[in-house]
């Protein structure tokens, strides 16, 4: 069946070295599903036209982690760089893709489907066609953008995101989600300890 114009793609960003952690954050697990995965596995349930998953470091157990689902998979061989070089790469990857564009990471443990499907519906509803998370007094991922926004990412420089753009908008352009939860991100072995205490990640055992 052919998608109407307006379907969304989704990428997942998963290229980062987990540099501030030690090892690959993509690969710790909620209930024996590691982040990447489920990260990927919620994106496609929300059904996109295509759904991309963007590679970098440790691309083999990124990659390896998440074979069974329908991903098309961007090797992000500048990783280093910072995000902006993925989401040239995901720019590229979707030139020809008209609609709005469904962004998250792997590394909130806390997300849920509900979330990804309010950003959706408000970003459908949004005459910007724009959708973000408040995160303490920014505007970040998950986010929705549009094409035209998504076009863009060329301008992007080092870890410089979609944020600032959707900042810019007025208020009453573009969706929030507010999500409390959402603002854990796993950098640090402090954040994972948080994480596993509130029960949004599997606590490491010893061998």
């Amino acid at each position: 069946m052919t998608q109407p114009a307006n379907a969304h793609a989704t990428v997942v960003l998963a290229a980062g070295g987990s540099t501030r952690l030690g090892r690959p954050k993509q690969l710790l697990t909620r209930d024996g599903e590691t982040l990447v995965h489920r990260a990927l596995r919620l994106a496609h349930e929300t059904h996109p036209r295509q759904l991309l998953l963007v590679s970098g470091a440790n691309r083999d157990g990124v990659v390896g982690a998440c074979q069974g689902l329908p991903m098309q998979e961007v090797f992000n061989d500048r990783w280093r760089d910072g995000l902006a070089s993925s989401l040239r790469l995901a720019a590229n990857a979707l030139a020809n893709h008209l609609g709005p564009v469904l962004v998250l990471a792997c590394d909130q443990p806390a997300l849920t489907i509900d979330h990804l499907r309010s950003l959706l519906r408000g970003a459908a509803a949004s005459t910007s066609g724009c959708a973000a998370t408040r995160h303490d007094g920014h505007r970040g991922v998950p986010a929705v953008i549009s094409a035209t926004m998504l076009r863009r990412a060329q301008e992007l420089q080092g870890d410089r995101g979609f944020g600032s753009w959707l900042a810019q908008l007025p208020a009453e352009q573009l969706w929030c989600l507010d999500a409390p939860e959402l603002q854990l991100d796993i950098d640090t072995a402090r954040d994972e300890a948080g994480a596993v205490a509130a029960g949004w990640l599997d606590a490491v055992t010893a061998d």
